[in-house]
Parts: C-alpha cells; sequence; structure tokens
C-alpha cells in the first residue's frame, strides 16, 4: 500500500511545477506562466523560511504539492495555503489529505494561528479539497491573485490551536 506523504521542497521539485504548468491546472491561477516565472517561482521555494512548500508524494511517486506561508489577513497575522495534484491523481481524496498533514506541520510551528486558504468561488474541487481537511468556509472575499488580478474567491479557515499538536 502507497502512504501518501510530504517531503521538503528541493531541486526535484522543479519537475513538479513544470508539470503543474498547464492550461488545466492552472485554469483559475490566471494561466500558464512563463519559463522564468517557474524558475523564479521554484528559486522562492527554496529560499521559503516564513513556512514551507512540500512535495506530495504517494509512495515514491510526486503527484503535487502543498504549502504554506505567512501573510497579514483581515489584521490578522495568518499562514496561507495552497496545493495543486496532478489531475490523475485527483478526486481521490489526496489533496485534502496532504493539505491536513501540511496544517500538522504548520501547528507545529505555533506562530500563527489560523491557516486560510482562498480557492476561486467557482473551483468546485479545491472548494471541496477545504472542506474534506475541514476547514470553515468565512464566505466570499475579493482576492488578489496572480498580482493584479482580483477574483471572487471562498475564505476558508482551519484553526491550528485545534488540532492538538
Amino acid at each position: 500500500m502507497n502512504t501518501l506523504r510530504l517531503e521538503s521542497w528541493s531541486e526535484t521539485g522543479l519537475q513538479i511545477l513544470r508539470r503543474q504548468n498547464t492550461p488545466e491546472m492552472t485554469e483559475q491561477l490566471g494561466g500558464p506562466e512563463t519559463e522564468q516565472t517557474v524558475l523564479d517561482r521554484h528559486q522562492r521555494y527554496l529560499r521559503l523560511d516564513s513556512g514551507e512548500m512540500l512535495m506530495v508524494h504517494l509512495g515514491e511517486v510526486a503527484i503535487g504539492s502543498v504549502g504554506y506561508w505567512e501573510r497579514e489577513w483581515d489584521g490578522a497575522d495568518v499562514y496561507e495555503t495552497g496545493y495543486a495534484i496532478f489531475p490523475e491523481f485527483g478526486g481521490r481524496g489526496y489533496a485534502a489529505e496532504a493539505l491536513r498533514l501540511a496544517a500538522g506541520r504548520a501547528a507545529a510551528r505555533g506562530a500563527r494561528r489560523y491557516l486560510h486558504a482562498f480557492p476561486h468561488v467557482s473551483h468546485a474541487a479545491s472548494n471541496a479539497v477545504c472542506r474534506k481537511a475541514g476547514f470553515e468556509l468565512l464566505g466570499e472575499v475579493s482576492f488578489e491573485y496572480p498580482k493584479g488580478t482580483w477574483e471572487q474567491s471562498n475564505d476558508w479557515r482551519l484553526d491550528l490551536s485545534a488540532l492538538g499538536v
């Protein structure tokens, strides 16, 4: 039986970013990025110290990524999270499980009480991941992503202090 596990971001993460940089996987995120933008993102992930970017593996197979990072939201210091599982592994609960594992890691840091996710209101699968991972829907918000583009997103929140880590 293959076990889902998270690994710290490393040089092999670049291949994950390239596989995620498709019209299908970036439809709700502003579309595919240039190769230089992907390379720059990879370098940011390697240097991230205000959270973690993580590679999601099923057994020895990379199936996507999940991460969390510090941000200010609605006057509070929180973590934001993002996740992306390759389409061929979708619909099996892997994204929700990866998100739960990442939330546990964020909780263990003890630096922020809340973890927020901001999927587009029309992205049913991503909203379902938040619900299945135990997040609470706070409502719709205007959210900027990518930079310069404001969209209606759902604000999902998980209380990290309730995880008992």
